[in-house]
């Protein structure tokens, strides 16, 4: 039946083609979230990407063809949710950086939607060929994902197939149904973008280094004791700490070391569980909260290190992460994710 256009699906064929569909969620997952700048929206797209999928069956061109297919799809959902839609972005490309870490500068929130959102690396998938390795795993920082948003959709869709999932130039044009040159010309667009872009950035990352384990530790370490002179300490000294929703963000270990002291101690006591997010570490926390002082979520923390230092700190305080990431509302039942 190689080629041929099966006009209903039999039960035999739907049997043989829910497990594959399964198989190719998470690597979609991962398209999405690069595209949407969001593991909600990549959540939502994958969904009606299988339902569409389902509802289409009898237009797929031989069982070989199912992974083109459902990127074919996958990338429909995704421009058609882009139509329109402001793009995403870190919190210091949002707003104008605060002059000190004083409790009126949370009086600043940012529009919902308007920050791109952290990935659990389990479900944004990097591997394949090592070569390709590294220029997959720099594909899902944050700074990556959110330079990706300034991209028009389709040359997103391009520069993601063509240089971090390395499909060939005819497969890209063949999907989004354009010629190879056109696909071509995108990528050079979308690529003299990015370079531009990185050349500007209001707080540009160092190389970053590979995840430091023993720097995490200390840091969580200092974090649960609230030592925060041992916290300045593994601090970069032009750190960058930004907190969404609030539009604040800091520049410099000395401004967040201010923060930590002032408004930020009512994270004394918290609960932190380790995590890994974008290709980076990270922890989850649970904030001493209520009369009882129970611990409840409160934050999900993703860390940028470079030379033996934390450069950048994001603390994402949506409590909606801890249900997506799979992380329990009592800490005492949380495991490193």
């Amino acid at each position: 039946m190689t080629g041929a256009i099966v006009e209903r699906p039999d039960v035999g064929q739907v049997a043989e083609l829910e497990p594959r569909l399964a198989e190719h969620r998470r690597e979609l997952t991962g398209y999405c979230y690069r595209m949407l700048g969001s593991s909600f929206d990549a959540e939502d797209a994958v969904q009606e990407t299988m339902v569409r999928a389902w509802r289409s069956l009898d237009r797929l061109q031989g069982s070989g063809a199912l992974r083109s297919w459902l990127y074919r799809i996958a990338t429909n959902v995704c421009l058609d949710a882009l139509d329109g839609r402001k793009r995403r972005a870190l919190p210091v490309d949002l707003s104008d950086e605060s002059s000190a870490p004083v409790p009126a500068s949370l009086a600043g929130v940012l529009a919902d939607g308007a920050w791109v959102e952290p990935a659990l690396d389990r479900n944004v998938p990097v591997g394949g060929d090592p070569a390709d390795l590294a220029v997959q795993k720099e594909s899902v920082r944050l700074a990556f994902v959110a330079a990706l948003q300034l991209l028009p959709p389709r040359q997103r869709a391009v520069l993601i197939l063509r240089d971090v999932l390395r499909w060939k130039a005819d497969e890209v044009a063949a999907l989004l149904e354009t010629s190879v040159a056109a696909a071509n010309s995108a990528l050079q667009r979308a690529r003299a973008t990015l370079a531009a872009a990185q050349a500007q950035e209001k707080a540009p990352d160092r190389d970053v280094a590979a995840p430091d384990a023993e720097l995490l530790a200390r840091y969580l370490d200092a974090f649960l004791r609230y030592d925060i002179e041992a916290l300045v300490a593994l601090l970069h000294e032009d750190a960058v700490m930004d907190m969404p929703p609030y539009a604040m963000w800091l520049r410099s270990a000395a401004d967040i070391g201010t923060w930590f002291a002032g408004p930020g101690a009512e994270c004394r006591g918290s609960h932190v569980v380790p995590l890994e997010l974008n290709g980076n570490p990270a922890f989850a926390q649970w904030r001493p909260n209520g009369p009882d002082g129970a611990h409840r979520p409160w934050a999900v923390h993703a860390l940028t290190m470079a030379d033996g230092r934390i450069t950048r700190m994001t603390a994402f305080l949506d409590t909606r992460l801890f249900d997506l990431f799979g992380l329990p509302h009592d800490p005492a039942a949380s495991t490193a994710g």
